[in-house]
């Protein structure tokens, strides 16, 4: 069969299970099992333990549940709320200073918990209720919060970021350095509009009249900078060399436990010890989906290979005789709308091994693009018709629908745009930290 129908027949396959609800690794399975099948017969069914096992035959991923068990433990404290609070007494004189303080939480809670989803929810369920008692439109109250925890995949550590190192063979502890100065970045970029925007509408000029002493600013800091310096510790032996990815995240997963246990069981009597088991449970189902489909995308990668397509694709691009930017461009728009239809983690294992050795034919370099793609996929958590963030935005407030959640999303979409063209024009704001610590990968 031809490649390229081979192709489009999986494409449509896999699009139509997805659009009646079948999960996404079952759908890769299913998808892949029935190419396979019809092209080889039988025979096949004795390679799908062997490819599907041998894509979790990494000790690489033992990272994944052990940053999962870390972002667990403190979503199930009041840790969000705290963090939170803290930050809404220090900016507070700012025009917009709740919608910052918002922001400013779901950038160091996304370094906490490493997901996105979990981000929007721990710091949305304070967040909303707070701006709109305060007067901010339903639309800027939830889309800075669905469009501000979208930062969980991109400032480490992060899980996709392990995922791409896994998928591509790159240094995790480089591709967490990369993340850092675009998630900064980020933030900045989605600050500054909030501030334009909030001083244009008139937005939170009656915060600017509440005052707080600098001792109630430090008041607020105890409860929250034991986890901040957690992020500190599990960097530091990352890049110190003293342990690996996985070392780390069992370690700092370990410390997290105990934090909320001595400061919200023993200390504030705000967490139950009961609540232990809710955690690992919660870590268990969201480890076990990604290693599904981490397991589901090899064997999906398998049988695009094994039918002459990933060569084809390749191929193809590799003969655009275009320059190297507008290739970018086209794999920017090609990732965007992937982004759209599925979740990032397999969005990365299906399109990095195919796109990684053109990218780098093409001089590019592959810790930049791993950025610019885990950019990509924050814009498709708050685009529909997945927009998984959006989701649960509406989720915690129902309120609020999903256009008005959308409409207050854009404006930030448009700063993670720009946030693009800002790195294809200076790349060393991701590349220089990574090159600072680690030395030059090129």
């Amino acid at each position: 069969m031809d490649p390229t129908i081979s192709g489009l027949a999986m494409l449509v396959g896999l699009l139509s299970l997805l659009a009646i609800g079948v999960p996404v690794a079952f759908s890769l399975g299913l998808v892949s099992m029935g190419a396979l099948f019809v092209v080889y017969g039988p025979f096949f069914l004795e390679t799908i333990g062997e490819q599907f096992l041998g894509g979790l035959a990494s000790f690489g991923l033992v990272a994944v549940p052990m940053f999962i068990l870390m972002g667990a433990a403190v979503a199930s404290s009041p840790a969000g709320k705290d963090l939170y609070e803290a930050l809404d007494r220090w900016l507070n004189r700012v025009p917009g200073g709740l919608v910052l303080s918002n922001l400013g939480a779901c950038s160091i809670f996304s370094a906490l918990s490493g997901s996105s989803p979990a981000t929007c929810a721990a710091i949305g369920k304070m967040g909303i209720p707070e701006m709109r008692q305060r007067g901010y439109p339903p639309e800027i109250a939830a889309g800075s919060i669905a469009a501000g925890g979208t930062l969980g995949i991109l400032i480490p550590p992060s899980v996709t970021m392990i995922v791409y190192g896994i998928a591509t063979e790159t240094s995790i502890g480089r591709l967490f350095l990369a993340g850092v100065g675009p998630g900064i970045m980020l933030t900045v970029l989605f600050m500054a509009w909030t501030i334009y925007s909030c001083k244009r509408q008139g937005l939170g000029l009656t915060e600017l009249s509440q005052r707080f002493s600098m001792r109630e600013r430090f008041a607020a800091l105890p409860r929250v900078l034991p986890f901040l310096a957690i992020i500190v510790a599990v960097l530091y032996v990352l890049y110190g060399g003293i342990a690996t990815p996985s070392e780390a995240a069992g370690v700092g997963a370990l410390f997290c436990l105990i934090l909320v246990a001595v400061i919200y069981g023993i200390f504030s009597k705000s967490w139950k010890f009961s609540q232990m088991g809710g955690i690992f449970r919660d870590t268990l189902k969201e480890s076990v989906m990604i290693m599904l489909i981490i397991g589901a995308a090899e064997l999906f990668a398998f049988a695009l290979s094994s039918l002459f397509i990933t060569q084809s694709i390749a191929a193809f691009i590799a003969d655009l005789d275009v320059n190297r930017w507008v290739l970018m461009g086209i794999i920017n728009v090609f990732l965007l709308v992937a982004g759209f239809f599925l979740p990032p983690v397999a969005v990365i294992l299906m399109t990095a091994p195919i796109l990684l050795p053109i990218i780098t034919g093409a001089g590019f370099d592959p810790y930049w693009f791993a950025v610019i793609l885990t950019i990509n996929m924050e814009i498709g958590l708050i685009t529909p018709p997945v927009g998984l963030n959006l989701y649960v935005i509406n989720g915690i407030a129902p309120d609020i629908s999903l256009g008005q959640i959308l409409r207050g999303s854009l404006p930030y979409v448009g700063c993670m745009v720009f946030g693009i063209v800002l790195l294809c024009v200076f790349p060393d704001i991701a590349l220089f930290l990574p090159d600072l610590v680690m030395g030059p990968s090129r």
